[in-house]
């Protein structure tokens, strides 16, 4: 990356959060063409949860309003301490029976995932109580009849895709409408 480069980009349109509380998550976005099939086929399954294909490095978190500008320059400060990294998806797993989840392995890049969110959560104000250990992955069928979710799992076995990870993104939630991509955080500038 070039010494000039951008170390975030502003995606929320220069809307600004209202009230006094505000959910976020962060994630890894999966590029095309592969973002739109695996989100294509998780519409499929019958998830009513059909987010864009992403990894996440933090779930759903809810923080106050005013904290934003800091969470943000934590944010800067993650993505600047880590590299671009290769993310290598391929073949299908599931948490069943603990959870009613099929997704696509990431096989390469797990570490770096790893670190990542270690680095995200480790700000005060994103602490927050997991209900597991952290495992990145690609969500693509979650609470769909058990049929749909052996469909999705044998459909995908072969999946294998492989690219460049030199961003994540911070997205917010104002329980208006759907997640929505704030601001973009660059690796390694």
């Amino acid at each position: 990356m070039n010494g000039g480069a951008a170390r975030s980009v502003d995606r929320s349109g220069g809307v600004a959060p209202t009230g006094d509380t505000i959910q976020i998550g962060i994630a890894v976005d999966i590029p095309e063409p592969w973002g739109a099939q695996l989100t294509r086929r998780r519409v499929e399954a019958g998830d009513p949860l059909a987010v864009p294909a992403h990894v996440t490095l933090l779930g759903p978190t809810e923080i106050q309003t005013a904290s934003l500008p800091a969470v943000e320059q934590h944010l800067a400060a993650v993505a600047a301490a880590h590299l671009p990294f290769t993310l290598h998806l391929r073949g299908t797993g599931t948490f069943r029976p603990v959870t009613q989840v099929v997704f696509v392995a990431v096989a390469a890049g797990i570490s770096e995932c790893e670190l990542l969110a270690a680095a995200i959560a480790a700000s005060p104000g994103l602490r927050r109580e997991a209900r597991f250990p952290y495992h990145p992955h690609v969500t693509v069928a979650q609470d769909v009849a058990p049929e749909a979710l052996d469909k999705v799992y044998e459909d995908l076995a072969d999946f294998s895709a492989m690219f460049e990870v030199d961003a994540f993104t911070l997205f917010s939630h104002s329980g208006q409408a759907r997640w929505q991509p704030r601001r973009d955080f660059r690796l390694g500038v």
